[in-house]
């Protein structure tokens, strides 16, 4: 993406480089700052999750013990294992329990299309600031931004369902409906209760973003229709008789 605006701009003969900050204070500007800032939150609310689910064990020679698996982005669960209950693991009826699933797709999709947003921001910004009379004197820039933030709009709307989906795939995971299937819990004499998993209120927050970043990236699709002879085209074509 920021190969294919930096072309579209490099194209044409640039008069060299003119600072306009002015240009954060109005709507494109402003707007792609905030696309920015969303993607940051959208990389680390999601990115940087690590939690834990935790049942409480009692077997041959083992009473409430506390075993954990840890799971972390890109949440590959069916590689997480439980802590054994003791080192003999409960007189050997107790073998390695891990969790199910791999939503590691979903959470890539999700996480690489922020970074790959941030990146395209900040080459966007440069070339709104240092660069601005180009993309007004040239139709060529604004209609590759047109076309990219198009792209962005959609994929933000696919990857953010996509995550949401895989979200409630994992809270099922690593939720209380994990024990039943258990079978090291099914031999005799073994009983396992559900105790807690860690807080996933902020891969929720990772959701919103994730929709605030579509809405954000449609509203763009508009500002810089306008800046395209598309919009120029239309307008004549409307008040003509």
């Amino acid at each position: 993406w920021c190969c294919c605006l930096l072309a579209a701009l490099g194209s044409h003969r640039m008069v060299g480089l003119r600072m306009d900050i002015s240009v954060l204070l109005e709507p494109l500007g402003f707007v792609k700052v905030l696309e920015w800032v969303f993607a940051i939150f959208v990389f680390a609310t999601c990115g940087g999750f690590r939690g834990e689910t935790a049942l409480l064990v009692s077997c041959e020679g083992v009473v409430n013990k506390t075993v954990t698996a840890a799971f972390t982005y890109p949440f590959r669960l069916n590689t997480v294992v439980f802590s054994a209950p003791d080192p003999k693991g409960c007189g050997g009826t107790w073998t390695d329990v891990y969790l199910m699933g791999d939503f590691s797709s979903s959470a890539h999709f999700f996480v690489t299309l922020a970074a790959l947003v941030f990146l395209y921001c900040v080459t966007a910004l440069v070339v709104y600031i240092g660069y601005n009379h180009v993309y007004q004197q040239n139709n060529k820039f604004p209609l590759t931004d047109l076309s990219i933030s198009v792209l962005i709009a959609f994929l933000w709307l696919v990857s953010t369902f996509v995550w949401a989906k895989a979200l409630a795939d994992i809270k099922v995971a690593t939720g209380a409906s994990i024990v039943p299937g258990i079978e090291s819990c099914k031999a005799p004499g073994t009983t396992c209760h559900f105790l807690s998993v860690t807080s996933m209120g902020i891969l929720n927050v990772s959701v919103v973003f994730g929709l605030l970043n579509m809405i954000l990236w449609a509203g763009n699709v508009w500002l810089v229709y306008k800046d395209t002879n598309l919009h120029s085209q239309w307008n004549r074509i409307s008040e003509s008789p």
